[in-house]
């Protein structure tokens, strides 16, 4: 039987509340030995569970009767075959539409494998394969729970937000060698806070930050520093839910780190998570900005241009004197060419916006973003009232700014062939999603 987990809302709030609100948790800790997700090379297979890992659900339904939904996960990510199967089971089963449905992961490095999430990453035997369909069909099933928990939970509330700090994230390009000291080194330390009462009681914290969840890279099943910070909220605030949404960490780490003495990590990593639970707990000592509505949620979609890539007689020359996770990446591309008749040159790019009444506003973006995207939209739409987190739908690449791009390593250039893709992507790539963003935006405030 699945374990799920609903704070109930208490229903003394005036029956004039503008909001209604509810959230659920469902635990997806696996029950026998998995792959573990995240970093590429020979599959690892979890041996013990440091606490559990959750989805977490929280549905809002406004005065003209409109619910969205929001599903934030301990995983290191979505497919767009796993995002396209929970979309449309919620859509047919509780009439939740794509752009009212936001679905997170907080790109947890020490959860189990899903479906075909980075495969490119992973040599898997029968058996490990075997465990990690078994997980993805629980998975798949919890995610439907989970929304249906939120939606029965539905009661009076108000809802409130503020911004606090963390400093918990450096930017990791300037770790990765003596080349890269001289980078910017930009980070986004704002730890944005929402939080749903009724009748004056606590019943869900919403939270983010822009780092990696990989302060631990052992065989441990664990939510990382955001899973500790998340056990800690609810601790502190009993009968509460507290849910963590990725911001935009895509080049940003928790350090310094450990490894090769676990318990060293996870003692390392607990303070991290308390660290970021400090900071939530002190915005919600103090004055909070109630957000009002309706909510108005715009969807789009933008394509992102890629590189020429190598030609095939180049791949095909590269291929004998490669192994592993490298001669997946050329042999994929070689397959492209043979099936697709070459590897295509761009990608699918959508972005959600959800607008808040007159003022706050949701921007979730797709992919690994780096912290830039925050940054320039919370400063192009409001530095507070604006909450930015990419995370959201397919695990599609790192997503570099124009800057990232232009500096090159891992997130900018050397890291895209391990998502499949043929290069990196073009100069384009900022302004386009700059210019969706702004469209939608635009759409939200009409």
């Amino acid at each position: 039987m699945s374990k799920i987990i609903v704070a109930s809302m208490l229903l003394s709030t005036p029956a004039l509340a503008q909001w209604q609100a509810g959230v659920a948790k469902a635990d997806i800790t696996p029950t026998e030995s998995v792959p573990l997700a995240g970093y590429g090379g020979k599959t690892r297979m979890s041996q013990e569970i440091v606490h559990p890992i959750w989805l977490k659900a929280m549905a809002l339904r406004d005065e003209t009767g409109q619910t969205s939904v929001m599903v934030t996960a301990d995983l290191v990510g979505l497919s767009d075959k796993m995002v396209d199967i929970i979309a449309a089971n919620a859509l047919e089963k509780y009439k939740i539409p794509r752009e009212r449905l936001i679905l997170n992961t907080s790109h947890n490095h020490s959860c189990p494998v899903t479906e075909d999430v980075l495969w490119i990453y992973y040599e898997f035997n029968d058996q490990e394969r075997a465990a990690k369909d078994r997980y993805t069909q629980m998975v798949y099933q919890r995610y439907d729970e989970v929304i249906a928990a939120a939606l029965k939970n539905l009661s009076p509330a108000e809802i409130n937000f503020e911004y606090g700090l963390a400093g918990i994230a450096v930017n990791r390009r300037r770790s990765r060698g003596p080349e890269t000291r001289a980078f910017g080194g930009q980070v986004d330390q704002d730890v944005p806070v929402l939080t749903i009462k009724s009748g004056g009681q606590l019943r869900g914290i919403l939270f983010g930050y822009s780092c990696h969840t990989t302060a631990l890279g052992g065989l441990s099943i664990s939510g990382d520093y955001a899973g500790f910070a998340q056990i800690e909220l609810e601790k502190q605030y009993p009968g509460s839910l507290a849910m963590f949404v990725q911001n935009c960490g895509g080049d940003a780490n928790p350090l310094p780190r450990i490894r090769g003495n676990e318990a060293e990590a996870v003692k390392l990593t607990s303070m991290y998570g308390h660290i970021l639970a400090e900071s939530v707990k002190q915005v919600i000592a103090a004055p909070m900005k109630a957000i009002t509505g309706p909510l108005k949620a715009i969807m789009g979609e933008t394509e992102l241009y890629l590189k020429p890539g190598l030609s095939l007689a180049e791949l095909k020359k590269q291929l004998p004197g490669l192994s592993g996770m490298a001669k997946t990446e050329v042999e994929h591309q070689i397959n492209q060419y043979q099936t697709l008749g070459a590897p295509p040159d761009r990608v699918k790019y959508p972005v959600q916006v959800w607008r808040f009444g007159s003022g706050f506003t949701f921007i979730a973006l797709t992919g690994e973003t780096v912290v830039d995207y925050s940054l320039k939209f919370k400063g192009l739409y409001g530095w507070n009232d604006t909450w930015v987190f990419g995370y959201n739908n397919d695990l599609l690449s790192y997503v570099p700014s124009l800057r990232v791009l232009k500096e090159g390593g891992y997130e900018g250039t050397s890291g895209m062939a391990e998502y499949g893709h043929r290069a990196p992507y073009t100069e384009s790539v900022e302004k386009q999603i700059s210019k969706k963003v702004a469209e939608l935006v635009k759409k939200s405030r009409e």
